[in-house]
């Protein structure tokens, strides 16, 4: 079992910044993916960054140039810098990590709200 848990969601103006964090625990092998996904109201799901245990990485096109997803595998920690943030950011931010060959897994954690308005 793998637990991951985020943090750094909130309130922010547009143009602003945030940076959300997810730390993971339990039994985690090596190499996995983490990365990150959000949900606003009445949509799906959909995908924002994504790193593997390599460090390449994967961004949705309507975050690139302004988010930046990084990760400390010593630490089972991924972070997402977001910057310029804009209304249509607006949902909820939910981590995962997902590991494809055997043990295959893949966690989600609770999510965190950010919220873009003046």
């Amino acid at each position: 079992q793998v637990q991951l848990v985020e943090s750094g969601g909130g309130l922010v103006q547009p143009g602003g910044s945030l940076r959300l964090s997810c730390a993971a625990s339990g039994r985690i092998f090596s190499p996995h993916t983490m990365g990150w996904y959000r949900q606003a109201p009445g949509k799906q799901r959909e995908l924002v960054a994504t790193i593997t245990s390599a460090g390449s990485t994967n961004y949705a096109d309507s975050v690139k140039g302004r988010f930046t997803i990084s990760r400390d595998n010593a630490k089972n920690t991924v972070a997402l810098q977001m910057n310029s943030l804009k209304p249509e950011d607006t949902a909820v931010y939910y981590c995962y990590a997902d590991r494809t060959v055997w043990p295959k897994y893949n966690y989600w954690g609770q999510g965190t709200q950010v919220t873009v308005s003046s």
